[in-house]
């Protein structure tokens, strides 16, 4: 199953895919200001260009869990999403994302090594065991 993911961010969203098979992960890249109905058009472009079956938004939430008004943004975006979107949209923990994308560096933005850090662990997490 291919998913896409997204690192959101009122700014700059950053966008990560998987290959059809759903196992390898990719940055795709970032787009601005997705808030806005210009920026929300380019996310959708760049979503379908992907055809995921499944998007991950990431859910920024402190070391101990709460969550603070930069999650109550993304929860409110991945709803609006979702209903403009022609497939699921789901939610999941972003701690420590841009710090391990910033360890692991690389040539895409790091907004989207971000999502792409998202989707991995997303992946590792509803893998099925033997």
């Amino acid at each position: 199953m291919r998913v896409a993911a997204l690192d959101y961010g009122q700014v700059r969203t950053g966008v990560a895919a998987t290959d059809p098979t759903g196992t390898i992960v990719r940055p795709v890249g970032v787009v601005e200001r997705v808030d806005e109905p210009e920026g929300l058009a380019r996310l959708l472009d760049t979503l379908a260009a992907e055809a995921p079956e499944l998007v991950v938004v990431g859910l920024p939430v402190s070391l101990d869990g709460r969550e603070h008004a930069q999650a109550g943004r993304a929860r409110a975006f991945a709803r609006r999403l979702e209903s403009v979107a022609p497939y699921p949209v789901t939610l999941y923990d972003e701690r420590f994302t841009t710090t391990v994308a910033r360890r692991r560096g690389g040539a895409a933005p790091l907004d989207a090594r971000g999502a792409a850090v998202i989707l991995e662990d997303y992946l590792r997490s509803h893998a099925e065991t033997p």
